[in-house]
């Protein structure tokens, strides 16, 4: 292993020439408290950032072993640890020539605490893995830049961001036993058979769309109807009290801009972990929790959607219902249905982003066209077959029909943001004001069948290259010569998740996808190879922009590349 000052030396030399020589430098450099690996150099310096490594021994870092000495600690470390290293970064990185000249960044993260590689810890110390741009004017390599950037830059984010004396002892506390207070409360939820939990004093309301931290001005602080509140207890917060969600099927209702998608699209958050300050630290979900809803112009690939529709015009199956244009009704009960194949426990639905026609039918439609004529059988027919035969609750946001009120476990009217417990006067009205509709739904729900996707279906080559696979963003993968779209998929809250389902895909086809293995023992089997080898496993050298991902989130993924065929 060559040391930091032949390092130096090599980049000085380097100054004004051609940028490919950079590619020389690539291999393990000593410095005096860590090693930096350079794994892979850009081909030019418009080119995607140079990969690179430290390893610090926990001689350097001095973290106290409690601090990581279980599963969601050490994921909190981690986390707390990447976005040190990403704020020291930014007060480094600099705009130094072409292109990405100067970057310096670590994995980008919003609000959630996941699982991710960009920080790692194992019994040698800490591995922090971030880009470099290394830095040219024009295709001319700016070596002294360069040697500033990894003989000096580096070096002291490495100090700032990575030592246990240079940070603040009690943020590290407090990060970590939030997150496994959180975890704690989570794995309650099962005990008091919960489906989500929501804390006193949480702060539900973001900032905007676009900004997922919490609203600042005038947010309402939630507070629980006392008929729903129940008392958890954390292993360092002690006890906590808020609204407590039984399993069933629970109605949000209320008047317009009252709070109602504000609580469902928490809970459907609840199944992550969330930072310190965040106002959701205490929200938490059943981890198998699915957000659904209607999505016009998808494909499905041979999905059975017979519980919700059947006898399609121009006898169309729907066992093995196929379409590259999926209706707003049909692509519902597909979402539903492949929810229900990956294994989901709770549904979420919001009527904003349902299909009227699949979550209602009320008695005078059900007068004006007979059910013979009718393919679909509304959500609300089913939903209480679904909990019964299947186990799966539902909690759904509910302002324009009171049809519901009849087959719900517990009606939650928001107002002003805050819950108040409305069933018996739900109940009251329902008997009060009979609509006479008759159920549609038969006697069970039916049958949810496993698929075998066809190999050569899913195929991630393009031109030259038999793997070209690319994450947009948090919604969209570039896969081989499809584009898979991921906009509707709510649940995707960040771009390292995108990744690294995208390279879950690859890993998946390559392993897995024999023709005889079904979409549920696939997703078994690749979640299963992530969580024991890590994310290395899906990709050819060490890099650190992979963030955890659910099973369902994979699957949706699959679900909607337009290439892909299936067999029952």
């Amino acid at each position: 292993m060559l040391n930091h000052n032949e390092l130096y030396a090599r980049l000085l030399d380097l100054d004004g020439g051609g940028y490919k020589a950079y590619k020389g430098i690539r291999g393990s450099y000593q410095f005096p408290n860590f090693v930096l690996i350079i794994d892979r150099v850009q081909g030019d310096p418009f080119a995607a950032p140079s990969s690179m490594r430290v390893r610090v021994p926990h001689t350097v870092v001095q973290f106290p072993s409690q601090l990581y000495g279980s599963p969601s600690r050490e994921i909190a470390l981690r986390d707390y640890l990447t976005r040190q290293f990403g704020r020291v970064a930014r007060t480094k990185s600099s705009h130094r020539g072409t292109g990405k000249s100067g970057k310096i960044a670590i994995a980008s993260l919003g609000q959630t605490v996941l699982a991710r590689n960009s920080v790692l810890i194992d019994e040698e110390g800490v591995e922090a893995r971030f880009v470099v741009g290394l830095p040219a004017r024009g295709r001319r390599i700016l070596g002294r830049q360069a040697m500033e950037m990894l003989c000096e830059d580096i070096p002291e984010i490495v100090g700032e961001s990575l030592r246990y004396p240079a940070l603040n002892a009690d943020e590290i506390q407090q990060h970590v036993e939030g997150v496994e207070d959180a975890e704690a409360l989570r794995q309650s939820l099962v005990e008091r058979k919960l489906v989500a939990f929501i804390a006193d004093g949480a702060i539900l309301p973001r900032r905007s769309g676009a900004d997922d931290r919490p609203l600042e001005d005038c947010a309402v602080v939630f507070r629980s109807p006392p008929s729903l509140r129940v008392e958890l207890e954390r292993p360092n917060g002690g006890k906590i009290s808020g609204m407590g969600i039984p399993e069933g099927i629970t109605l949000i209702v209320g008047g317009g801009y009252h709070g109602k998608s504000t609580l469902l699209r928490a809970i459907a958050r609840g199944v992550y972990n969330h930072v310190w300050g965040d106002g959701r630290e205490a929200v938490v979900t059943d981890p198998s929790t699915v957000k659904i809803r209607a999505e016009d112009g998808r494909s499905i690939a041979g999905t059975n959607i017979t519980p919700f529709i059947n006898h399609l015009p121009q006898n169309r199956s729907t066992q093995q219902f196929s379409t590259e244009n999926a209706s707003g009704s049909t692509s519902q009960a597909a979402n539903i249905m492949e929810a229900l194949e990956a294994g989901a426990s709770v549904l979420l639905v919001d009527e904003d982003t349902a299909a009227t026609n699949f979550t209602i039918r009320d008695r005078r439609m059900q007068e004006l066209i007979s059910k013979d004529k009718e393919p679909i059988t509304p959500f609300i027919d089913k939903v209480r077959q679904l909990y019964r035969d299947c186990g799966v609750s539902t909690i759904l946001v509910m302002g324009g029909s009171g049809d519901y009120f009849e087959v719900a476990d517990r009606a939650i009217a928001m107002e002003n943001y805050q819950p108040r417990e409305v069933t018996a006067e739900a109940k009251e009205i329902a008997r009060k004001y009979a609509t006479g509709r008759l159920s549609e739904g038969g006697e069970e729900f039916g049958e949810i069948t496993p698929r075998v996707p066809l190999p050569e279906s899913v195929d991630p080559s393009r031109g030259r290259h038999s793997v070209k696979v690319k994450a947009r963003d948090r919604d969209e993968v570039s896969f081989g010569r499809e584009e898979i779209d991921l906009a509707a998929v709510e649940q995707i809250v960040e771009a390292g998740q995108l990744r690294a389902i995208a390279a879950a895909l690859v890993y998946a086809k390559g392993k897995y996808m024999d023709g005889k293995c079904t979409i549920p023992e696939i997703l078994d089997r690749a979640i299963a190879d992530i969580e024991e080898e890590g994310f290395d496993i899906l990709s050819d050298f060490p890099q650190g922009n992979f963030a955890q991902f659910r099973r369902f989130e994979l699957a949706a993924a699959l679900n909607r590349l337009r290439s892909l065929r299936v067999k029952s």
